[in-house]
């Protein structure tokens, strides 16, 4: 494999819990495991495609003209305009 870097998770105590057990069982590392828990997500979202997220719609007709069809950065600078 490439490169490795470090970094720093919080897991949930029961899911760390089931990972290291899930690790012994198999003679896996808790490193290997949450590897291969990585590339199977990766995995199946690449044979799936990138989730589509439906837009919530209130009342009639969505999102206004003006951002019916306007990029992500348009809408999160809308959302927090006047928020410093």
């Amino acid at each position: 494999m490439g490169a490795h870097m470090k970094t720093t998770i919080d897991i949930a105590d029961d899911l760390l819990s089931r990972a290291k057990q899930h690790g012994r069982r198999e003679g896996k590392t808790l490193r290997a495991v949450v590897e291969d828990g990585l590339r199977e997500v990766l995995k199946r979202e690449e044979r799936t495609g990138a989730k589509r997220v439906k837009p919530v719609v209130f009342r009639k007709g969505g999102l206004t003209e003006e951002f019916r069809d306007a990029p992500w950065k348009a809408l999160r600078d809308e959302i927090y305009r006047d928020r410093g």
